[in-house]
């Protein structure tokens, strides 16, 4: 079953899909035997950001191992955050690299116009929406900014809350799905990226205040199935009650990543830090995300 219907599956039955972000490539093998073993679904996701200034080396690379590793029902491939301008302000080739990503085999694919004005925004997505439907490739695309991946922290979490900044407008929401055939659109209502900016990597991630009210305008305008970016540390309450208002696929990076890399570091031994991933990953999906078990209610697969 495509990765569109199984999104839009999860959302008209409010199960959540889980895209676990790879900035090292060891992590996706103990990833996918998570989902195995809770006989859950999930996406394995690599985004520009995690092969430009992490180790994921490359698409190439990323797409490599997924076919090396895939042989069940319950993960597929998703080319995450491609800019197209990037967290350094720099003009990125987005519409080259996604056709890469199609060619490559990715399940769907991410266009990141977010630090575009509104009408750019939406000329971007909808080129990328014009080349990825020819292939039947599903495209999220972001409206709003969901903060984090900034070099400096130029704004605490609390003034990005008490200020709204970058919030999603329900207005333009419902305008840019209309004028880009999106499939699936990240929104921002209190989410954030990372530990709210790059130089802040390596701290716990503060936990994230989602403005619910705000969320149900958003999913009543767009229509589509929402995602939520910056999913590590948010409340579990929270995150439920996000999956009851439209949110469809939720990003988590920022969790695992840290436990690969503490683990890696207190141990010296990739094997270990895998273990640790694998572990945590389960954790995540039967105790966290309650979706242990749920795989074929929403891939319809035996």
């Amino acid at each position: 079953m495509q990765s569109n219907q199984i999104m839009h599956n999860a959302w008209k039955m409010r199960i959540i899909v889980p895209a676990f972000n790879i900035p090292y490539i060891p992590m996706m093998e103990p990833i996918m035997q998570a989902a195995r073993d809770e006989d859950a679904f999930c996406l394995v996701a690599v985004a520009r950001l995690e092969w430009t200034k992490f180790h994921s080396r490359s698409m190439e690379a990323i797409s490599r191992e997924f076919a090396r590793l895939s042989n069940s029902d319950h993960v597929r491939l998703h080319l995450d955050h491609i800019p197209v301008i990037d967290e350094d302000n720099l003009e990125v080739p987005y519409l080259e690299l996604i056709s890469q990503a199609v060619e490559l085999g990715f399940q769907s694919v991410m266009v990141d116009g977010s630090r575009l004005a509104l009408e750019q925004n939406i000329a971007a997505a909808r080129e990328v929406v014009e080349l990825a439907h020819k292939a039947d490739i599903p495209v999220e695309a972001e409206l709003g900014a969901v903060l984090g991946h900034e070099a400096e922290p130029d704004m605490t979490y609390e003034e990005i809350v008490r200020t709204r900044t970058g919030f999603t407008s329900v207005a333009e929401a419902r305008r840019f799905v209309a004028e880009t055939g999106c499939d699936w659109l990240s929104v921002a209502f209190g989410n954030i990226h990372g530990a709210v900016s790059q130089a802040l990597r390596d701290n716990k991630k503060v936990a994230a205040q989602l403005d619910i009210p705000h969320l149900k305008e958003l999913s009543a305008a767009a229509g589509v199935p929402l995602v939520l970016h910056g999913g590590s540390g948010i409340p579990r309450d929270n995150i439920q009650q996000a999956v009851e208002h439209g949110i469809a696929k939720i990003n988590i990076g920022t969790e695992v990543r840290q436990t690969y890399e503490q683990a890696l570091k207190a141990s010296d031994s990739t094997e270990k830090a895998q273990a640790a991933v694998h572990e945590k990953t389960r954790s995540i999906l039967r105790d966290f995300l309650e979706i242990a078990g749920k795989r074929q209610d929403v891939t319809g697969g035996t």
